[in-house]
């Protein structure tokens, strides 16, 4: 038994129904272009920032190396340090050696003088200094000052 065999109907477009076809496949293809450009331009600044990332990271390794030369060097001024800590020490006992001895040797720093000369000649100064002054200063035409006068910026 053997079936009969269908022959399969032969679809007929009509012109219309054909050029709408034609005209959604440009579409989709011109949809396809645009879609690999936009993938290409994308991949393009993928790799300029890649670029950019590989150029950062060189300046960041420059930093880091400068960092670190500057660690170095101040671990080296570390014993320098402690050189100038021992100094001060050595300076700071030796003046107080120095000061031990002027006092126990009954010098003074200041010496006082008792010339009645000028004693008398402080005094006078001192009161001359002292009380009502009464010396005239005559009175100065003073303009009023608003900014916009060019004479009162000149005097």
């Amino acid at each position: 038994m053997e079936t009969p065999s269908k022959q399969p109907e032969i679809s007929s477009m009509t012109r219309e129904e054909e050029e709408k076809m034609q005209h959604d496949i440009s579409k989709l293809q011109d949809q396809v272009q645009q879609i690999s450009l936009s993938l290409k331009v994308n991949e393009t600044k993928m790799n300029g920032m890649e670029t950019n990332m590989n150029g950062m990271q060189v300046k960041m390794d420059d930093v880091e190396a400068k960092i670190d030369c500057v660690e170095a060097k101040m671990n080296g001024m570390d014993p320098k340090m402690n050189g100038m800590d021992d100094k001060m020490e050595e300076l700071k006992i030796n003046l107080n050696k120095l000061l031990q001895e002027m006092v126990t040797n009954g010098e003074r720093g200041v010496k006082e003088t008792h010339d009645e000369k000028k004693i008398n000649v402080n005094h006078d100064f001192i009161d001359s200094n002292v009380g009502l002054k009464t010396h005239h200063v005559p009175r100065n035409d003073m303009r009023k000052f608003d900014g916009k006068d060019p004479e009162t910026w000149i005097l």
